[in-house]
């Protein structure tokens, strides 16, 4: 039986999950082999029949996954284990199977396919998301609502604005994302120890050749092993993708509160359960699991990063873990993306109650507002703060409201008429370039 919730199926997207299949793995590997004996053929090292054999039996539908897990348990090596069944089923062309190579040549090519595959489907994730939170921008542009720092009411902003901000963050995730794919996605065919020694006069030129029948680019230099900062590269900064959806998930957790009230994970009022216990319960639990599983993506940076170690031209250290790390930062990442791009799309917005959570400070927040029109008629702006300063601690004080303390205040009424006053406490007249900002980026296809 299953034992992990990405066996049983309790996250992750079947796309991504097939990716990292047992059998796409060693199907990765086989694919290596078949380009590795073409390449031998291309070069004059093997008949080119030979080849071509091996090319047709390199798949598992002749290399059967028991009989490499039985001859495993024998020898205690999987991928000798797999260079002998293909060998097997190859009949005498088997004699040219993983000629040169070394297991680690097959491993980190075949890591490299099986990263192509996943990377692929979280960048066309991450382009949908960043293309919704565009919408998104547009759409709510002109939403007013409170902007919070500290936990604290600041000034107002726009709910377009702050679906901005977040479109701007995946949009450098994503220039991230193609920018290492060069680093990342990189094979090898160098041999033992990466002299290439074993693969002859034309071991460059069979490295070429191989890399260029897979798709994929060669690197630049290796050892026994591709160098693991490349891959600890590719996990920080999906730990980075983790972490920002992370942080829009807090957000909406945050405003979904009773007390705030702001904005809604949807809810199937028909069938959804919030609680076993408290019938009125509407969860967050969407945004509540991303948060959850974002630990354990930020969890795997620490063993990406233990793994760029290693003694001499290498050591198995970094095996064991690359069977955790690969798999289950890339189908946690995409399986958020997929969560998030979800929640934001039928993400519940009361406008109403955002405009009266800005009154909540009965008119303090727009305090800076004040200060400014004031400055504007020639008071001092440090006068004029600390002004505000005493007059807002009124205000909550004797909980009044903050434009009857202004209109009481003599200094005030000399600077500034009750329609400017009321023009400063208006949120909608203090938003700056929220608006703007947001149809900006809510247009911007980088």
């Amino acid at each position: 039986m299953p034992i992990l919730p990405i066996d049983t199926g309790r996250y992750g997207t079947a796309e991504m999950r097939r990716v990292f299949k047992e059998e796409a793995r060693v199907q990765k590997m086989l694919d290596v082999e078949a380009a590795l004996a073409w390449a031998h053929s291309e070069v004059g090292n093997i008949p080119r029949k030979d080849a071509e054999k091996i090319a047709a039996m390199a798949s598992l539908a002749h290399v059967k996954l028991d009989r490499v897990k039985a001859i495993e348990v024998e020898i205690k090596h999987d991928v000798a284990a797999l260079v002998r069944v293909l060998s097997e089923v190859c009949g005498p062309s088997g004699a040219y199977v993983h000629l040169g190579a070394t297991s680690y040549d097959i491993v980190d090519t075949g890591n490299a396919l099986q990263l192509k595959d996943a990377l692929d489907i979280i960048e066309k994730k991450l382009a949908s998301f960043k293309n919704l939170l565009q919408r998104k921008s547009v759409q709510y542009k002109d939403t007013v609502m409170m902007g919070r720092t500290h936990g604290q009411h600041a000034l107002p902003i726009t709910l377009g604005f702050k679906f901005a901000v977040w479109t701007c963050e995946i949009s450098r995730h994503l220039h991230r994302l193609r920018d290492c794919r060069e680093r990342v996605l990189v094979g090898k065919m160098s041999g033992a120890v990466g002299t290439q020694a074993s693969l002859g006069e034309h071991a460059v030129r069979i490295q070429e050749l191989v890399m260029k029948r897979l798709g994929i680019r060669a690197a630049e230099i290796s050892t026994q092993i591709v160098q693991r900062d490349r891959y600890a590269e590719l996990v920080c900064l999906l730990a980075m993708i983790a972490s920002s959806l992370d942080n829009f998930a807090t957000e909406i957790r945050e405003l979904q509160r009773t007390e705030i009230g702001e904005l809604f994970e949807s809810f199937e009022k028909n069938k959804q359960v919030g609680s076993s216990t408290m019938p009125h319960k509407r969860n967050p639990e969407t945004c509540e699991r991303i948060c959850g599983l974002a630990r354990i993506v930020r969890s795997l940076v620490i063993s990406a990063l233990e793994n760029v170690v290693t003694w001499h031209e290498r050591d198995l250290t970094q095996s064991s873990a690359e069977r955790f790390i690969f798999p289950e930062s890339c189908i946690l990442v995409d399986y958020m993306l997929f969560l998030m791009r979800n929640v934001v799309a039928n993400l519940g917005v009361d406008e109403q109650r955002m405009l009266r959570n800005i009154d909540l400070t009965q008119g303090r927040a727009m305090s800076e507002a004040v200060m400014i029109a004031l400055t504007r008629k020639g008071v001092n702006r440090q006068e004029a703060h600390e002004m505000l300063r005493k007059l807002t601690l009124k205000s909550e004080l004797e909980k009044r409201r903050f434009k009857k303390i202004l209109l009481e205040d003599k200094f005030i009424r000399g600077k500034l008429s009750e329609k400017e006053i009321d023009e400063a406490l208006n949120p909608k007249n203090y938003l700056g370039t929220a608006v703007k900002q947001a149809e900006l980026f809510g247009k911007d296809k980088g």
